[in-house]
């Protein structure tokens, strides 16, 4: 199962192949409450996930992160929290009623439905796992033309020539590819005909579109800006697997920048570089990130790249920056029959504003923070240990403060230490078990410093502080204990890199 080990400092790492980390990483979020399967006591929901105890905080810290830099951190971008239901006529002007379809594939055996592009891209990351990157490229080129000119009959071809099989069946027989609507859509009122069919909101990005005029009067917004929204969008996704990257309820991070037209190239190559020292801020490897740029462009859209990120089943995208030119104002603007222009004083004209995008997949960026952060480690007294190497200004549990027994006055002093702390950070307070295996169990759930009190802490009032990542131990005065956790804590930390 695992190769070689490589020895760094104290520790030897031991590298997993792709399937073991992804099942190792779901096996350890459930067990660490990070992430459980949605209604698990009835045998969960597909494609569905709720987040734990630690995996709400840890999104929450993820959400805090990234509206602190895009908003708080920039005078003109601006957030909103815009309603899951709208208008159905908002998604007939973005051209999702007509145009959010994904070519879809059946197996005839199986009777399972498969995107095509992803079971091609499969079989892409099988070539590369083979050591046959020329046949993998060659696959790739032929997919991203087809999927350009929209020509089924020769994805299927394709699929065909390349033996692609069926993952449940090994069955090759399979359908014509065909159109698939992605968007849910329910009743609105009582009495439930077709009149009152509205759906749930695919997407953060037209909440924004049709807000843009309440926003620029209300906060007197002037070219350039951008506003900002975290929310829920659901997708009707068939293809829906790989544990929380491809989900039918999921969660966006998005940003819609408004730019005079003709400046759209300069502010799109400005988001593309801000948006990757966002992620790099965040300790992910150069290597594991990469920009795609799109082959087909969406009808919306004059550019468009992703920042893919190496995740356990390989390369996928991460977020994605579009140049959306004027396309979703000026649809609203004529499907409502309301003015959505900016008077641009130093031009002295009206136009409709070009739309340059940031938009991220919380969820996905949570799985590529765990992912990264899961590791096996075999210390050189030949222990192992799991742990999550979070970065530590996000991390869920930032403390635990851990009596060394539970009994001559230790409970009491930590839980002293314990009260101090909470107001500024999530703590977390253990008494039971032994303290090696209380530090075993904070490394698992990603703790990255552990104040253990002991008999010392009552004759000269300092504790021990123990680092998860390098496991050393310094010794620290309380009174400069909160100090010395606001130095290693402090989101500003990260924010200084962007």
């Amino acid at each position: 199962m695992f190769q070689a080990f490589f020895k760094t400092n104290s520790l030897i790492f031991a590298p997993m192949n792709q399937e073991d980390h992804l099942k190792k990483i779901i096996a350890h979020s459930k067990e660490y409450g990070y992430i459980f399967p949605s209604s698990d006591i009835y045998d969960g929901l597909s494609a569905v996930y709720d987040y734990g105890q630690h995996g709400a905080v840890l999104k929450n810290n993820i959400k805090d992160f990234w509206w602190k830099s895009m908003v708080d951190m920039n005078t003109n971008i601006v957030g909103i929290d815009s309603a899951i239901f709208m208008h159905p006529k908002i998604w007939k002007a973005s051209g999702h009623v007509d145009q959010f379809n994904d070519p879809m594939i059946d197996n005839k055996d199986s009777k399972k439905r498969y995107r095509v592009d992803t079971l091609i891209e499969e079989k892409i990351e099988q070539y590369k796992r083979k050591g046959k990157d020329e046949k993998a490229a060659k696959l790739q080129e032929s997919m991203d033309a087809l999927l350009k000119e929209d020509d089924f009959v020769g994805l299927k071809e394709l699929i065909e020539e390349h033996g692609i099989v069926d993952v449940f069946s090994g069955s090759k027989n399979w359908t014509d590819i065909k159109q698939f609507n992605l968007m849910f859509s329910t009743n609105w009122g009582s009495t439930g005909t077709d009149d009152e069919l509205v759906y749930l909101r695919p997407e953060t990005a037209q909440g924004i579109f049709v807000n843009y005029n309440n926003v620029m009067k209300s906060g007197r917004m002037k070219i350039p800006f951008g506003i900002a929204q975290i929310g829920k969008a659901f997708r009707n996704e068939i293809v829906a697997r790989q544990f929380i990257f491809r989900m039918r309820e999921f969660e966006q991070m998005e940003m819609q920048y408004f730019v005079r037209p003709g400046e759209e190239m300069k502010w799109y190559d400005h988001w593309k570089e801000k948006r990757m020292k966002w992620h790099l801020a965040l300790g992910t490897p150069r290597e594991k990130l990469k920009f795609h740029d799109h082959v087909k462009l969406a009808h919306y859209a004059n550019a468009a790249v992703d920042i893919e990120f190496e995740f356990p089943m390989g390369f996928r995208e991460l977020e994605g920056i579009h140049s959306r030119t004027d396309f979703d104002l000026t649809q609203h603007q004529e499907f409502s029959g309301k003015k959505l222009q900016y008077f641009d004083p130093e031009l002295e004209k009206n136009y409709v504003p070009y739309v340059v995008e940031t938009s991220i997949g919380l969820d996905r960026m949570f799985l590529s923070i765990i992912s990264q952060a899961y590791q096996e480690e075999k210390l050189e007294d030949g222990s192992e240990r799991v742990v999550m190497k979070i970065p530590v200004e996000i991390a869920p549990v930032k403390v635990a403060v851990l009596p060394l027994i539970r009994k001559d006055g230790l409970p009491e002093k930590a839980l002293e230490i314990f009260d101090k702390l909470k107001y500024d950070y999530s703590c977390h307070y253990e008494e039971k078990d032994s303290i090696g295996k209380r530090y075993r169990r904070q490394d698992a759930i990603g703790t990255p410093y552990c104040i253990t009190i002991d008999h010392d802490t009552m004759e000269d009032n300092t504790v021990t502080i123990r680092h998860r990542d390098s496991m050393k131990q310094d010794r620290v005065s309380v009174e400069a204990l909160e100090k010395e956790m606001a130095d290693k804590l402090d989101l500003k930390n990260l924010l200084t890199k962007i």
